[in-house]
């Protein structure tokens, strides 16, 4: 099959995969692998390996894309993931959200939530970190009484903009190694840190609008609040201080970072190669990774390691998994006729753009709930298609992530877990959480491709 019969089937294929995620709750590991081989057998891949002609097979090429993400991102993912759990559980998380409000003043609550959650969200999970600051933002609704929707919406935001755009998180990170950015993490981060202003300054401007037009159920019990900020913090003990609470996380990135530096410097030999090894994301995350174990140890949380070592297995495998089936799709397309063809036809989707990334995933997103998911998939399906579409540079690249981490976040929904985290900590009905929550990542994700493509302009 080729031609233009070969790009129906594989928007039917999509398609088929999204119903089988969202309506009959297939699992997405499963639904990708399905849809990968079933468009492998319809694209005429040959089911064996034919030598003589050096062709590769169907099972020969499932395993490759499979084998190819764990081998660029899998360690990271876990690093990453063992990083923030430990932020958790010795309270630096709470340490750095105190730092923010510090920074911003208690005047300026709602900003300060906001950019308290995209911090945290870094190396955490949004999920998990509304639930460890939600009771922060209660008590902060208690000490300045300001308006407790403004307050979720806005640590809603934080966190949501940082989980989609800033590497480590698996998402962007495992976006970005797919598309050939791995070598690039920094100049992503970069990149996801420019593209985190536009959605944020959304995300702030809609939570002090919508602030005043939706009240929580608990806006009445400010008062009567239990957990205040001094408790949540005594029953961490002793937060560990500043600077041993940012390190894991400050750390991995200026090491990442010194590769791209030190490289307009001039210095070549065996210094270059330790500043390559070093800056790699593996061994700089892995240094994160003792700063964050020292910081246990000094939490006196050491024999806690083993168990979040255990659960951040837990926690990981399946993005492991989901993400490997994303590779496996991306390297059934790339083994069909479908590249070849999309080439000689590019100019009608190089029309879209950085448009056309970002519409894939938001139909993704709002399709099957997961954000992560949405991103992986997206990215698996583009890979083969980058230079057909004219995103040839590292820099080109690094707005294609960031153009499908926004269509990520387009919208937050009901099939979504992250929606039902908002509302319910956050006191809303689902009805309320429409207004708010899915509102929010419309306006966020709107934002936030119209700085992308402000952006695509000008490089």
């Amino acid at each position: 099959m080729s031609g233009l019969l070969l790009i129906v089937f594989f928007i039917a294929t999509i398609i088929l995969m999204v119903l089988a995620m969202a309506k009959w709750k297939v699992h997405p590991f499963i639904a990708i692998m399905l849809a990968s081989l079933l468009f492998g057998l319809v694209a005429g891949i040959p089911l064996v390996d034919n030598k003589e002609a050096g062709v590769s097979g169907l099972v020969t090429v499932i395993g490759q894309g499979f084998s190819g993400i764990f081998t660029s991102i899998g360690i990271v993912i876990i690093l990453g993931a063992f990083i923030g759990a430990i932020l958790e559980e010795t309270g630096a998380a709470l340490k750095l959200a105190d730092m923010t409000i510090k920074l911003v003043g208690k005047n300026h609550p709602v900003l300060g939530m906001g950019i308290m959650g995209w911090i945290v969200s870094i190396p955490v999970f949004c999920d998990s970190g509304f639930v460890v600051l939600n009771p922060i933002r209660k008590a902060l609704v208690r000490r300045t009484r300001v308006s407790s929707v403004a307050m979720t919406v806005a640590l809603s935001a934080g966190l949501y903009i940082s989980h989609v755009f800033m590497p480590p998180t698996p998402g962007p990170l495992a976006s970005a190694s797919t598309l050939g950015l791995s070598e690039h993490i920094a100049l992503v981060m970069c990149i996801g840190l420019v593209c985190s202003i536009a959605p944020m300054i959304a995300g702030i401007l809609f939570a002090n609008y919508i602030g005043k037009k939706v009240k929580a159920d608990d806006e009445a019990e400010k008062d009567e609040i239990k957990s205040t900020y001094e408790e949540l913090v005594a029953s961490y003990g002793t937060l560990p201080s500043g600077l041993n609470s940012i390190a894991p996380i400050i750390v991995p990135i200026l090491l990442m970072a010194l590769s791209s530096i030190i490289g307009y410097t001039g210095v070549k030999g065996y210094a270059l190669d330790i500043v390559g090894f070093i800056s790699t994301p593996v061994i700089a995350l892995s240094l994160g990774a003792v700063l964050s174990v020292l910081l246990l140890k000094n939490s006196g949380k050491l024999t806690e390691l083993h168990k979040i070592t255990e659960q951040t297995l837990k926690t990981v495998g399946p993005i492991l998994f989901i993400t490997a089936a994303g590779g496996v799709l991306g390297k059934v397309v790339s083994s069909s006729d479908l590249v070849g063809y999309v080439t000689s036809h590019a100019d009608v989707l190089k029309g879209m753009g950085i448009f056309f990334p970002f519409l894939l995933a938001a139909i993704l997103k709002s399709s099957m709930g997961s954000s992560t998911v949405a991103i992986i998939t997206t990215a698996g399906i583009l890979s083969p298609l980058m230079i057909a579409l004219g995103f040839d540079t590292p820099i080109e690249a690094s707005l294609v992530v960031m153009a499908i981490s926004a269509g990520s976040m387009t919208v937050s929904h009901a099939n979504d877990s992250y929606f039902w985290v908002v509302t319910n900590f956050g006191a809303m009905s689902m009805e309320r959480g429409y207004k708010t929550q899915t509102m929010l990542t419309l306006v966020m994700g709107v934002a936030a491709i119209l700085e992308i493509f402000l952006i695509s302009l000008f490089v």
